[in-house]
């Protein structure tokens, strides 16, 4: 009998508990279900700001882009502009130029005209006198070339004049002529010199030779040329070696 009515209190109390249990689940389960809902609710709400971000992110990215390729495009356009301004002030300055050498030009073609025009001359007149002078210019140069050779062949004659008839017996040489030993030979002792007929050296002319300011020696002119000579050491006048480069001066200038 006892342990019925143990089993009895065992089952009512399992039915409580169940109850309670039950009564408890009850109260829970729509908190859950509200949770979950609001979860859910929060969850659509944050992928639709998610979704609504990505899309602002990705106008924000190609507005950027759009700005930079502005930008690059405003860049060029600077520089090309830059460039054309440069250009434009140097092509300035030289029309600058031109237009000033233009007047430089057209002030003293003006001047010569108005020169021109105070001689009172015709073209024709003027065209023959710059012919004449053209001519006469000719003229003098060819006699100026002859009064080289007179004076040349004047000095020469005077020289070899005064090896027969003079009290010295020497040839006199001008006295501004300097030359200098092209070849030397030493076998024979003669040398080449780079001055001749037209720088003044005369036949039988006697010239000395240095090298740095002291004496090497004595030649005398044996064969002139119009640009060269050949000179033989004199006897008894050999102080050093000649050599190529060594200077020569007249031994006797003329005063």
């Amino acid at each position: 009998m006892l342990l019925r009515i143990s089993l009895i209190v065992a089952i009512l109390a399992g039915l409580g508990a169940g109850v309670v249990a039950y009564l408890e689940v009850s109260d829970t389960i729509p908190a859950l279900a509200k949770q979950r809902d609001d979860e859910h609710s929060a969850k659509v709400t944050a992928l639709a700001d998610l979704s609504r971000t990505k899309t602002e992110l990705a106008r924000t990215k190609n507005d950027l882009a759009q700005t930079q390729q502005d930008l690059a495009d405003t860049q060029a356009d600077r520089d090309r502009a830059v460039a054309r301004a440069d250009s434009e002030g140097k092509r300035a300055d030289e029309l600058s130029d031109k237009l000033s050498k233009v007047s430089d030009e057209r002030d003293a073609a003006q001047t010569s005209l108005a020169a021109y025009q105070a001689t009172q001359y015709t073209p024709d007149q003027v065209l023959k006198m710059a012919k004449d002078i053209k001519n006469l210019s000719a003229e003098v140069e060819v006699v100026n070339e002859e009064k080289v050779v007179l004076l040349h062949s004047i000095t020469r004659l005077t020289n070899e004049l005064a090896k027969y008839i003079g009290p010295d017996d020497v040839v006199k040489l001008r006295a501004d002529l300097h030359g200098k030993i092209l070849v030397v030979d030493p076998k024979w002792d003669f040398v080449v010199l780079n001055v001749g007929e037209d720088q003044g050296v005369i036949s039988d002319g006697e010239l000395l030779v240095s090298r740095q300011g002291k004496l090497v020696a004595k030649v005398v002119v044996r064969s002139v040329q119009k640009d060269r000579s050949i000179a033989n050491l004199v006897p008894g006048w050999k102080i050093g070696e000649m050599i190529e480069g060594d200077e020569v001066s007249p031994a006797h200038p003329a005063t």
